[in-house]
């Protein structure tokens, strides 16, 4: 029996950061918009970058090998370009750029991931909080520049979603909507290119303001949204017929969901509808592995935050008065579950 056993996966998945790594460092390197629409050698490529001559090769064809780069010709007359994939999504200039997130990845959450051991046996985070004694959120809005690479990540990442968002989610019968936690207000801009029928708040912490602010003036949209400033703890959300979360209920543990939860309940109207967009875990607890992965993420962030289940969140929201719910899938791992007042 034993003959019939292949080892590929387990050694796969145990070397996967040796990819993962060579993907982060070349968004690092800002290597996909060096290149742009053109092609460069090897030695031409290196030298752009400052990579060393001796492992130029080794570099760029694991990029090619990988499929985020492709070559022309073989040995010193090959030339590397982009892919389509990697001069639209990892190319600074492009609309669809996503790299952000990866240069997050690289920058912070590489190196909190080696201590996911201790975190598992602690249950506490391994990220700034052991170095600075602050919690991330805390951190990153102390430091502008981190606090602009976080809300580029977040709104990169979730373009897609948002696009989807607003051509699956029938918002026909609805007039305003709150993004609560809106970063840089890219779900209000991205649904309101389609639903021009729509106004929108966008609500997050004083600091994010100045940063929401210019996307929806760059966006030409200041009539439609206003961008507001608070804190969903402290503070009453503000009222509309549609409340948004993206990628926030996962940061809290049971008792703060709950409170958000409960929180945008009394925000809206009957009929309102309450939208969270989530890499929601199936309910089987088989198949999501990136949503999987994230509540691990959420463990080495913050501790008790955690990923959930589409029965998660209608148990939770039925407890706080919500009747009706739905799923809807958007891009990838990710959904939007949607309860209804």
């Amino acid at each position: 029996m034993s003959a019939h056993l292949d080892p590929s996966h387990i050694l796969q998945t145990a070397t996967a950061f040796w990819p993962s790594k060579v993907l982060l460092t070349a968004v690092e390197f800002d290597l996909f918009t060096k290149l742009g629409d053109g092609s460069m050698t090897a030695a031409e490529l290196g030298e752009v970058l400052g990579v060393h001559p001796s492992r130029t090769y080794d570099f760029f064809d694991t990029l090619v090998a990988l499929k985020f780069l492709e070559r022309d010709g073989d040995g010193e007359g090959g030339r590397y370009k982009n892919t389509p994939q990697t001069a639209a999504f990892l190319h600074t200039d492009s609309p669809m750029y996503i790299g952000g997130m990866p240069k997050m990845l690289n920058a912070r959450l590489f190196g909190f991931w080696n201590n996911l051991g201790e975190a598992l046996r602690t249950g506490e985070p391994q990220n700034e909080l052991k170095t600075h004694g602050k919690q991330i959120f805390e951190e990153l809005y102390a430091d502008e520049q981190k606090l602009v690479q976080f809300l580029e990540a977040m709104s990169g990442v979730q373009a897609g979603n948002f696009h989807a968002l607003a051509a699956k989610f029938d918002f026909s019968g609805y007039k305003t909507v709150s993004d609560i936690g809106g970063a840089l207000a890219a779900c209000s801009v991205i649904v309101a290119q389609h639903q021009p029928h729509l106004t929108f708040n966008s609500f997050d912490l004083p600091p994010v303001a100045p940063h929401a602010q210019k996307n929806v003036d760059g966006a030409g949209l200041s009539d439609r949204i206003n961008v507001l400033s608070g804190d969903f703890f402290a503070d009453e959300l503000p009222a509309a017929d549609v409340v948004l979360m993206g990628n926030i209920l996962h940061d809290w543990n049971l008792e703060r969901k709950q409170i958000l939860i409960k929180k945008a309940y009394d925000a809206l109207p009957e009929g309102g509808a309450f939208i969270a967009i989530e890499n929601v875990i199936d309910d089987a607890r088989r198949e999501n592995v990136f949503g999987l992965l994230m509540s691990l993420n959420m463990l080495i962030e913050l501790g008790d935050g955690f990923d959930y289940t589409g029965a998660d969140f209608r148990g939770w929201c039925s407890a706080a008065g919500f009747s009706r719910f739905d799923l809807i899938p958007l891009a990838g791992p990710t959904s939007a579950v949607v309860a209804y007042k």
